[in-house]
């Protein structure tokens, strides 16, 4: 497994009688960023505590970088970790919590020196090497956090929702920093969030979870553009997929609202008459105030957010539609429209959930 990075095969956690974690089969190229997503309890911060050794494996094996760690301390498993709340020992300089970890290992002076250095300078706190945290921003006490991490120079890297303590315009300001790290360093990251633009915008590889089981795992796009399930296309864009009760009329067609649209499916295991999921996403969708064609909607909420406007609306039989819209031309609520979107873009899926292809 040379170049692996992590490997989970077949994780289990249990609390007594209560399973957490649910088999976990995952391989995690090396030098990839893997971002762990999904709503609050669905086992994404045990299984990163799991990697990094802060909690037993109930059953199953990890590996890092080949080797099996699953009951080594986590000082022994080469990997470093960045947690939510910084951690920094309040008394120490930003040079001495730096330094800790490598004086704890009895690194020696010169190369605690030169490591704090480059450090410092690839995160730009080295004006900062003198003062306490207590003297820091948020993003600064973050990045000094990071800092920490670097200097250990480990195969590993797990970020436990390390943004979630910043405000809005920190936290973009520090996915772009991250982003820039992981170019710089080549490390294998793992980042744990429940922000799905965070996973977006830094994973190679997005694994959604959901009650200790990965519902999905591929690039952002794959995620995006062919989610497995309607849970995973629920969760993953702002807004979400439009998921509408639907029958299928054979021949590609399909009726929401008592109103048939073309898909790009065949739909060759489908009968007539059945119950299905139509999945659009709201950029997807193209609006229509003359003219006839497609799904009939009143507008119940017109959001006006400069160059885009979100409109929030009601099909005929009350189902609910957000639509992205780009035009220059007013829309207000109680407006009627008509809505309709390429073949390609829609997305089906079956009475279980599933994605019909």
């Amino acid at each position: 497994m040379g170049d692996t990075g992590v490997v989970l095969a077949g994780v289990r956690k249990s609390f007594g009688s209560l399973d957490v974690i649910h088999g976990i089969d995952l391989t995690i190229s090396e030098g990839s960023f893997v971002v762990f997503v999904g709503p609050s309890g669905c086992g994404k911060s045990t299984l990163l505590r799991m990697i990094a050794g802060l909690e037993d494996v109930t059953d199953g094996e990890i590996e890092i970088k080949g080797r099996n760690v699953t009951d080594l301390d986590p000082s022994d498993r080469g990997i470093a970790m960045v947690f939510q709340s910084y951690a920094l020992y309040p008394h120490m300089s930003v040079r001495e919590n730096l330094a800790f970890g490598l004086k704890m290992a009895r690194t020696q002076a010169g190369e605690i020196e030169a490591r704090v250095k480059a450090a410092s300078a690839i995160l730009k706190i080295d004006h900062l090497l003198e003062r306490r945290p207590g003297q820091l921003s948020g993003g600064q006490r973050q990045r000094v956090a990071i800092g920490r991490a670097i200097v250990r120079k480990p195969d590993v890297f797990l970020f436990d929702e390390p943004l979630s303590n910043l405000d809005a315009e920190l936290r973009v300001s520090m996915r772009i920093e991250i982003a820039r790290l992981h170019r710089e360093l080549g490390n294998t990251m793992i980042y744990v969030t429940h922000d799905q633009t965070e996973a977006m915008t830094l994973a190679d590889q997005i694994v959604v979870l959901r009650d200790g089981r990965i519902e999905q795992s591929g690039t952002p796009r794959e995620i995006y553009e062919r989610p497995a399930n309607t849970f995973v296309a629920g969760f993953i864009g702002s807004p979400r997929m439009n998921l509408l009760d639907a029958m299928w009329q054979g021949a590609g067609r399909v009726a929401a609202g008592g109103q048939a649209v073309q898909s790009g499916l065949a739909g060759s295991a489908l009968v007539s008459g059945a119950k299905v999921k139509l999945g659009i996403r709201p950029e997807h969708l193209t609006v229509s105030t003359t003219g006839t064609n497609g799904l009939e909607a009143t507008v119940d909420f017109a959001e006006y957010l400069g160059g885009t406007q979100y409109l929030y609306c009601q099909l005929p039989d009350g189902q609910p539609v957000t639509v992205e819209y780009r035009s220059a031309a007013e829309i207000n609520t109680g407006d009627r429209i008509f809505l309709s979107a390429a073949p390609a873009d829609i997305r089906l899926f079956d009475e279980g959930g599933l994605a019909i292809a």
